[in-house]
């Protein structure tokens, strides 16, 4: 399978990251396991956390997916088989937030004890902390790269103008670089990515690995109408997605599956895949059957009536 680079850093992927948000929450540590042994045997490379993955499970804390993540890794003992990217800034319960030096030379540690690793190839910013000085933030991660805890740098959840700086910055200051960007993207969410911030990645070759790649599963089919919002615990995002636009969004992924002899969510999968702008998509898979849909539809071959079906369709 062909390998995509993500920015600059040196690193490369193939292009489909598996989304650790599910481990450890809708998924058990066994099925987590089972996933990701799966993930890796057809092939794909890539697996995302965050140190904040699952604190909004009642009883949770934070750290789960990391945790499960790095079970795995010593159990199976193929850490360098492995990319794995992590985030830090956003609330730990009881510890903290934000992108000081301080806080991240602290939590940094704990993803790694949690990971079982000595580093991390991908430390992304979750969230923008206007707070903290870019050249702090940048400095942090200069530091953690040079003591060999982090490979590469990347940003999650940044707009265009706050993006642009982190990068001036990094040249002025001679600091590291966010070398990918992770935002909201797929085929219901456009405007937000498209407008600004895929010019600014193109032209800055920027890697671009979004989140909520079916937009939390709408764009699998399964959500059409109220009665199936009960269906999982993200039904209830779907009433945003559920709305004209969505019914013709829907209709068009019908239209072209039916065509491709694939799955709705196989096709908006693919779709995204190709975007000028995009490395590789994140998408989550609780079970071995969700897990192959992906792994097979990322592989799916779209022409240009279909794209352009899909475009018109999700305009």
């Amino acid at each position: 399978m062909d390998k995509r680079k993500l920015g600059n850093s040196g690193l490369e992927i193939a292009p489909l990251i598996f989304g650790g948000n599910v481990l450890g929450w809708t998924a058990d540590a066994a099925t987590s396991f089972k996933l990701l042994d799966g993930f890796v045997a057809a092939g794909f490379d890539c697996i995302d956390t965050a140190d904040v993955y699952s604190k909004w499970v009642p009883g949770h804390k934070g750290g789960e997916s990391e945790t499960i993540i790095g079970n795995w890794l010593h159990a199976r003992g193929n850490r360098s088989k492995v990319v794995i990217a992590t985030k830090v800034g956003m609330e730990m319960p009881g510890i903290g937030q934000g992108l000081r030096r301080a806080y991240i030379m602290a939590r940094v540690e704990d993803s790694l004890k949690r990971l079982q690793t000595d580093y991390i190839d991908l430390y992304q910013s979750h969230s923008d902390d206007q707070e903290a000085p870019l050249e702090e933030t940048l400095g942090a991660y200069q530091r953690l790269i040079e003591q060999g805890k982090v490979r590469a740098v990347g940003a999650s959840n940044y707009e265009a103008p706050r993006l642009a700086a982190a990068l001036k910055t990094s040249v002025t200051a001679k600091l590291p670089r966010y070398e990918t960007l992770q935002p909201l993207y797929n085929l219901s969410d456009r405007a937000p990515f498209e407008s600004a911030l895929a010019p600014l990645c193109v032209r800055e070759n920027v890697g671009v690995i979004p989140y909520y790649a079916l937009a939390a599963g709408f764009l699998t089919g399964k959500y059409r109408s109220e009665a199936d919002f009960s269906k999982s615990p993200r039904g209830g995002r779907m009433a945003s997605y559920l709305n004209d636009r969505g019914r013709r969004i829907l209709k068009a992924l019908d239209a072209v599956a039916a065509r491709c002899n694939a799955k709705p969510g196989q096709v908006a999968l693919a779709w995204l895949r190709d975007r000028p702008a995009v490395t590789a998509p994140i998408a989550s898979a609780t079970t071995m059957a969700q897990l192959e849909e992906l792994t097979t539809g990322i592989r799916l071959a779209l022409d240009q009536a279909a794209s352009d079906e899909l475009d018109a369709a999700s305009a």
